[in-house]
């Protein structure tokens, strides 16, 4: 009679499943169970698991609540003095949930026959009864309930997110020694700091006894953001995700699309389209389609090593390290504890005194800025600045007593006048560009008469004739200026197949005539004219070979000795005359 009793009330219990899950398929449906045998088949059919109110057993299953809109889930215990576990993750809000158990009705016949009650009777009663509460948490942790001996009966999880729409994962196991799908963590779980830079953080934990001890494959995953340390790889997933086009959450009532399915990692289901709720509703009837700034977060996934270094972070900034250890096999993760570290400021640069009137070669790494100071001794009315950038443009920017005067690119020789101001102090920031390092010299002045570099014109171009090309010889003609300048000339033979990028690399033009061979030294002379439409001169370079190219440089040298290179220019000799 007891035996009959159990078998009556595990048939009850499944009857009253499958009553529960009816409204939501069309189609048979198969209570998930510990029998090896089926397990495998049910676990492939995940969409099983997400279209039904069934937690299988054995396997984690990811889902979404709507905010203040509770979800229900059943779990069975066939067996009583059962071990039962079951983990809630959530993803990226705090959850409240609840676990309780809705034991089987008792015979309730007056004459203790052992006979239950009518089916339709018990259904409604297990519906409608709330069960025993086991247990209840309300938090954003992973937690889980665990217990090593559980009567059977049918196991009730109630979830309820009051922030807002949000993904969670749980997890239900009747065999919890056995699975262990979550790698473990070593008795020291903390995440070190090992070393520490302006734009670097070395991490270091001790390694899971997951892959040490039970040989099973393990990776290790590292995320680095600046809000704060993460409890779940979920929560990093969530986050993310969190774009425009990650999804338009399902209507209440309505479960999940096939479209869901995808963000969750399973695939859609065709035979779905025998459901009508599988349809995608419309963003007019479903809720607001959820808009997210993208977020700065980084997650790196290192195989096995328990050892790495974060780079490329910004000086003087606080970021948040957490590591999680996945279970390559299950797919299912645990969380270090994690911590948190800033960034070393960057060092202090040392300010250059600019005298006035007088040079200053300056150089700035790629990428790099460098600071000079100029404080005029005597009173003064205006603030001249000479730059003259050897190579690439760089940027720079003027401040009088903190305020900003000045921002401005400067590529070749560029002058500034500024207002000047009695005993104002004026802070020169000078940065480098991203293509390479910047060379350049700067002059501040309050006697601009006084110039130490020689004035251009707008075109430094040198011009060849053509037509006057001959066997031995090259024409060419470069602008000037009203002031009255020495101008050399030199000549260096370079192969035909002479390219811009070689010259480039001899485009320094800080680079003045006295690195160059005497034996490349063609004439210098002086020239200028109050017109500036005739100042304009011509040179004929004669004594060369017919064939050969031939690279030409100008070189305009001022009163105080600074020489300024014009944009060189490539000719070559007619090889027939």
């Amino acid at each position: 009679m007891k035996n009959k009793q159990i078998f009556l009330r595990m048939v009850l219990l499944h009857w009253c499943l499958l009553w529960l899950l009816f409204p939501l398929s069309s189609r048979t449906q198969k209570l998930p169970t510990r029998d090896e045998e089926l397990f495998q088949m049910q676990i492939r059919d995940k969409a099983f698991f997400h279209d039904s109110s069934v937690i299988p057993d054995g396997a984690e299953i990811s889902s979404y609540l709507f905010r203040d809109t509770p979800k229900r889930y059943f779990f069975v215990v066939e067996e009583d003095n059962t071990p039962l576990s079951v983990t809630v993750t959530p993803c990226d809000t705090p959850l409240e949930w609840k676990l309780s158990l809705q034991e089987l009705p008792e015979d309730t016949s007056g004459e203790g026959s052992g006979d239950l009650e009518p089916l339709e009777q018990q259904k409604q009663q297990i519906i409608n009864e709330e069960g025993t509460e086991l247990f209840s948490y309300k938090g954003n942790d992973v937690e889980y309930f665990i217990s090593s001996s559980s009567p059977s009966g049918l196991y009730q999880l109630d979830i309820l997110s009051t922030e807002k729409d949000t993904h969670f994962k749980v997890y239900a196991t009747t065999t919890p020694e056995s699975d262990q799908p979550y790698p473990e963590l070593p008795y020291d779980p903390r995440v070190d700091v090992t070393s520490l830079g302006r734009t670097t953080v070395t991490l270091a934990w001790k390694p899971s006894p997951t892959a040490s001890l039970l040989k099973q494959p393990i990776q290790y995953c590292v995320v680095i953001n600046k809000e704060h340390n993460f409890k779940s790889l979920c929560a990093v997933e969530a986050k993310l995700s969190a774009d425009d086009a990650f999804m338009m959450a399902p209507k209440p009532g309505l479960d999940f699309s096939p479209f869901d399915f995808a963000h969750f990692g399973f695939p859609s289901d065709n035979s779905g389209k025998e459901r009508s709720f599988q349809a995608k509703p419309s963003p007019k009837l479903g809720r607001h389609v959820y808009s997210r700034p993208k977020v700065d977060i980084q997650k790196i996934c290192i195989g096995n090593k328990n050892i790495f270094t974060v780079s490329d972070l910004k000086p003087d900034t606080q970021y948040y390290f957490d590591v999680f250890v996945v279970n390559i096999n299950s797919n299912m993760s645990t969380a270090y504890v994690g911590t948190f570290a800033r960034t070393k400021e960057e060092a202090k640069q040392k300010t250059v005194e600019l005298k006035d009137g007088k040079v200053t070669d300056v150089f700035v790494k790629r990428k790099g800025a460098k600071f000079l100071r100029f404080a005029p001794v005597s009173s003064h009315q205006k603030v001249t600045f000479f730059i003259h950038s050897c190579l690439d443009a760089v940027q720079i920017q003027v401040r009088r007593d903190g305020k900003l005067l000045l921002s401005q690119n400067v590529e070749g020789i560029q002058q500034f006048q500024l207002r000047g101001k009695p005993k104002a102090k004026y802070l020169i920031r000078l940065k480098g560009n991203k293509k390479g390092a910047s060379m350049l010299k700067i002059l501040a002045t309050t006697r601009p008469t006084k110039q130490s570099f020689p004035s251009l014109p707008e075109d430094t171009r040198i011009k060849a004739f053509d037509k006057l090309r001959t066997c031995s010889s090259a024409t060419v003609a470069w602008l000037g200026t009203q002031e009255r300048n020495k101008f050399c000339i030199y000549k260096k033979e370079v192969d035909d197949n002479y390219n811009e990028d070689q010259k480039r690399r001899e485009q320094n033009q800080c680079l003045g005539p006295d690195i160059r061979k005497k034996s490349e030294k063609v004439l210098c002379k002086y020239f200028h004219s109050q017109n500036l439409q005739k100042a304009v001169t011509t040179e004929t370079i004669k004594g060369l070979q017919p064939g050969k190219s031939y690279l030409l440089d100008v070189y305009v040298i001022g009163h105080g000795g600074h020489s300024v290179k014009y944009q060189s220019k490539v000719v070559k000799t007619r090889k027939f005359c």
